[in-house]
């Protein structure tokens, strides 16, 4: 790299690297660390916002220990499947830490995917229940797949109980799944059936503003952890009331959203994920405790993945070089 070159990553260039899910927990396991320590600067992010329930943000964040600063412009529009379009794109620019020079531009929908799939890894490491083996995922797009890979990765996955809106896409998920990581895959009817039996559960649909709830008190049983990826689309107030431990990965941006709006019916986290890994604050403590993760999506996730994408790309030849 010279200070008048970048190298473009295109999304193809970016998923020929194939980093690995275990290295990404890791890679962000240690950016929460430092975060809980208060070594990372992450304002909250801003945003536009040209149709209803849609968003394009910007999301800085610079983590000394990883000598990674940066930028990701992305955007989730929940109507695109009808335009044959991704729910989530944009670009992602790294940045010289001595200099300021970008150094990178490269796609950041295949890093998306996989970090927030990392995060819900990440916070069940602290608080689920180690042996947990019955996961139950709604919403059965790209977060329903890079979430229970991740929950692979970590937990002995045994059965999943897999349910979305739209019976074609729930068969697709369980064939492919149930191929990729060679575990029984069952698509239920009703998101009821995703959730009694499961000691993890995932909720992956659009992010609402005025959603209408489905889960409801009860279903989540003792002892079992949920990640909300969808915010609390998926939960309804009282479900969210038995919550003994709930977690988020950045109070501030938490606080933001709900003063904007979102949030309405769910109760304050406890903790943040840098608190829990820098063990500042307790992750599970009983066997019983029902615990939830509603992890935001940060720009310290994007941070802790990209530059390690970039420097296999660069050992692998992969990307355009581009004048400044």
């Amino acid at each position: 790299m010279t200070s008048q070159q970048l190298l473009y990553l295109s999304r193809a260039d970016v998923e020929s690297v194939a980093l690995d899910m275990p290295t990404i927990i890791n890679l962000l396991e240690a950016a929460f660390r430092e975060k809980g320590a208060g070594r990372v600067e992450m304002p909250p992010k801003p945003g536009i916002h040209t149709q209803p329930d849609a968003f394009i943000h910007a999301m800085p964040a610079f983590i000394p220990a990883l000598r990674s600063a940066g930028v990701k412009w992305v955007s989730g529009y929940p109507q695109n499947y009808q335009r044959g379009l991704p729910y989530i794109t944009g670009l992602l620019i790294l940045n010289d830490v001595e200099t300021g020079v970008p150094y990178a531009v490269m796609d950041c929908t295949w890093i998306t995917a996989y970090r927030t799939g990392a995060a819900t890894a990440l916070s069940a490491k602290y608080l689920a229940r180690p042996q947990s083996e019955i996961a139950g995922i709604l919403a059965c797009g790209v977060q329903g797949r890079t979430n229970l890979e991740a929950l692979a990765a970590l937990f002995p996955i045994k059965r999943v109980y897999a349910y979305d809106i739209l019976p074609e896409a729930q068969r697709r998920y369980v064939e492919e799944m149930s191929a990729r990581l060679k575990v029984e895959v069952i698509g239920v009817d009703e998101p009821r059936q995703a959730v009694i039996e499961s000691d993890l559960v995932v909720t992956s649909g659009p992010i609402l503003k005025h959603p209408k709830p489905t889960i409801e008190r009860g279903w989540l049983r003792p002892g079992a952890f949920a990640s909300a990826v969808d915010f609390d689309s998926y939960w309804q107030g009282e479900a969210l009331a038995q919550i003994d431990k709930l977690s988020t990965d950045d109070h501030a941006q938490f606080q933001y959203y709900k003063s904007a709006g979102y949030f309405q019916a769910t109760p304050d986290p406890y903790a943040d994920l840098g608190e829990i890994v820098a063990g500042l604050k307790p992750g599970r403590e009983r066997d019983d405790e029902r615990t939830m993760a509603i992890n935001l999506g940060l720009a310290l996730d994007d941070m802790a993945v990209a530059p390690e994408i970039y420097r296999r790309a660069r050992e692998r030849g992969s990307g355009t070089w581009l004048s400044l």
